[in-house]
């Protein structure tokens, strides 16, 4: 069964830090492009940063300079490391990847089947 399980959200203060995981079970994320996504209560879903299959990452601008975009491809997983966290970055996080994917700036691109992980809610907060 294919699966993407986020981890590692929590409660944090601003100026803090949080390291997202988003570990594949199923597949290999081997040559697969992963973008993270967030969504904020009553606010759409946007991208945050992607990276290809060979390491390439691209972030949004809101988050360029704070978060950095990983994988670890003997693990199966891509990182999302956040710093100086801000009550803006407040959102549920998601990963996402599929096949023929690839990276249009901070989001990933899907060709065939999409795959999601269920997110992990971040709050920024003091």
């Amino acid at each position: 069964q294919v699966q993407l399980v986020e981890s590692g959200g929590g409660l944090v203060q601003p100026g803090g830090s949080l390291r997202l995981s988003c570990a594949a079970s199923g597949f290999t994320l081997n040559g697969y492009a992963i973008g993270w996504f967030r969504q904020a209560p009553g606010k759409e879903r946007g991208a945050v940063s992607c990276i290809t299959s060979d390491g390439n990452t691209y972030y949004a601008d809101s988050v360029k300079g704070r978060f950095t975009i990983s994988r670890d491809n003997a693990k199966n997983t891509v990182y999302l490391q956040m710093n100086s966290l801000k009550t803006e970055d407040t959102a549920l996080y998601y990963c996402a990847t599929g096949g023929l994917s690839g990276c249009l700036g901070p989001a990933v691109t899907i060709k065939r089947r999409d795959y999601w992980g269920q997110g992990t809610q971040v709050t920024v907060s003091s």
